[in-house]
């Protein structure tokens, strides 16, 4: 069995518990210059960073943001709240899916509720999604916990002094295939709305 599968184990679920979230109380309400909205990124987003060193956000990012369509242009070289907003949703979009994928995703939103003052604004589809996340924190939780586990019962017919990594092996493996598989959906999912939505232009047209 994988050492310390206990302490192993617990030290997953408690990374999982303690992801920062940024409110939408976190976020200034006034527009901010670019380095603001770097810094700002980077300390709400702080544990979310593999090294130390890494940056969460930098201008060239935030420019190509922008210059691809994912990102609304800045007013006088300021960004709102609901440009920050936009720029957490493209920040944990991007270590899954294609910039293109994203403008996919994105832009029907933006298009529609960036500065839109009906209430049904970038902060009340933010909220929703926030406590969607949070109410699936429990069940993750669970899902890795099992995955753990059947994979601590793998390989025990191997040499003791390579079964430790064999089962960590197993186990990174699992959750590899979760990634893809979710990962294909989303991609699946994308494809049918780009589908959806071209149709609806061109009868537009």
């Amino acid at each position: 069995m994988i050492k310390d599968t206990k302490a192993v184990l617990k030290s997953i679920l408690a990374s999982i518990s303690q992801i920062n979230y940024v409110e939408p109380g976190d976020i200034p309400n006034i527009d901010l210059y670019m380095d603001q909205v770097t810094t700002f990124m980077d300390e709400h987003l702080r544990s979310s960073k593999r090294y130390e060193d890494d940056k969460v956000l930098t201008k060239t990012m935030i420019n190509n943001y922008a210059k691809n369509n994912l990102l609304p242009p800045p007013v006088k070289k300021k960004y709102s709240k609901e440009h920050v907003l936009v720029m957490i949703f493209i920040y944990y979009f991007k270590n899954i899916l294609s910039i293109k994928d994203i403008e996919t995703l994105l832009t029907p939103i933006t298009d529609k509720y960036f500065n839109d003052d009906s209430g049904m604004d970038m902060t009340y589809i933010y909220n929703e999604v926030l406590e969607l996340e949070k109410s699936r924190i429990s069940i993750v939780s669970k899902d890795i916990a099992k995955s753990f586990n059947e994979a601590a019962k793998r390989f025990t017919d191997a040499p003791e002094e390579d079964q430790d990594y064999l089962q960590l092996f197993a186990f990174i493996c699992s959750l590899s295939f979760d990634i893809y598989v979710k990962k294909l959906l989303m991609q699946k999912l994308i494809d049918g709305f780009d589908t959806n939505e071209n149709r609806k232009d061109k009868k537009k047209k």
